[in-house]
């Protein structure tokens, strides 16, 4: 168990106190900060606050408690990794696809952490019970890097690098057309579809998102972009991509299967791959940087592509 002291100062009038421990220096993400407040981990001026929604005052005393990830957790299990390296702060692996990050209704064995609970001898505790050591996440049918901390004190400094953008993230997408202008700035806010509960979407309201993006080709009927994150909502590129009309190839839920006169397995799943990270080390601050080749299915499907636009430029 972690205490961690925080004093509301005058800018913080008003604001809610989930939004304030996300923003505080505790290393939790609201949705975390929403739970621990929830479980009457929190106090403000000395008694437990159990209002998620609680308005700040200037001069508020909040404390909150950061449990270690504790003994009932997922179940450890033998499953090989591709490390892309490790120490005794963090590691970092490439995730194959259809592999989950953690456990969740549905996907309670075979993620990412239970591999990382057999693997390594500790993991933070500051993601809760479900989500030992991990820092960013990616989603299911997502290829590449990701990073889990082994400490608190890890987790914390990269949970920071991540909200001041230190801690840099980029991916190869390819998606349907023929995306201009070459270089973008995506800005629209994300949150919950309206309709439907599996999607994210576009919203007035939502939390701001922001993703960056490069035209590298145009293989065939398709653009291959560099796309950078400044922010990490919940599908993020998926939802920006689909949202300016270029959705992802082989994305079942925002994007369509593969234009006519191409086969219908061209894509294994939706063709975003996580190629680099940049960040420094939590503990060092030593500058580290890794990549993460294109997995078999992508570096097939544009090779098809390639060949299929040679043949009918010829």
């Amino acid at each position: 168990m972690e205490r961690f002291e925080f004093s509301a100062a005058a800018p913080d009038a008003g604001r809610r106190l989930d939004l304030f421990l996300a923003g505080a220096g505790a290393g939790v993400s609201r949705s975390r900060a929403q739970k621990l407040v929830e479980e009457g981990s929190v106090q403000v001026n000395g008694a437990p606050c159990t209002r998620k929604n609680y308005r700040l005052r200037p001069g508020d005393q909040v404390t909150v408690f950061v449990p270690a990830a504790p003994s009932l957790r997922p179940c450890p299990e033998p499953i090989a990794l591709d490390l892309v390296y490790e120490d005794d702060d963090l590691v970092v692996i490439n995730k194959p696809r259809g592999m989950v990050v953690h456990p969740a209704p549905g996907h309670r064995s075979g993620t990412l952490v239970n591999a990382l609970l057999h693997h390594c001898r500790t993991l933070s505790g500051i993601g809760g019970p479900e989500r030992p050591g991990i820092v960013h996440r990616l989603d299911k049918e997502t290829t590449g890097l990701i990073i889990a901390a082994k400490n608190n004190y890890s987790h914390r400094h990269l949970a920071g690098q991540l909200k001041s953008r230190r801690l840099q993230r980029e991916y190869l997408a390819l998606a349907h057309g023929r995306v201009l202008p070459q270089a973008g700035r995506i800005d629209a806010p994300i949150g919950r579809h309206p309709r439907h509960r599996l999607k994210m979407a576009v919203v007035p309201g939502g939390r701001e998102a922001v993703t960056r993006y490069r035209v590298l080709a145009y293989p065939g009927p398709f653009s291959l972009l560099r796309v950078r994150l400044e922010t990490g909502r919940t599908h993020q590129i998926r939802v920006h991509l689909s949202r300016i009309g270029h959705p992802l190839a082989g994305d079942p839920l925002y994007g369509s299967g593969p234009p006519p006169g191409f086969p219908a397995n061209l894509f294994q799943g939706q063709a975003l791959h996580a190629r680099r990270l940049s960040l420094l080390h939590p503990r060092t601050g030593r500058p580290l940087q890794f990549t993460a080749p294109l997995p078999p299915d992508f570096r097939e499907a544009l090779r098809l592509l390639r060949t299929h636009s040679l043949k009918k430029d010829g």
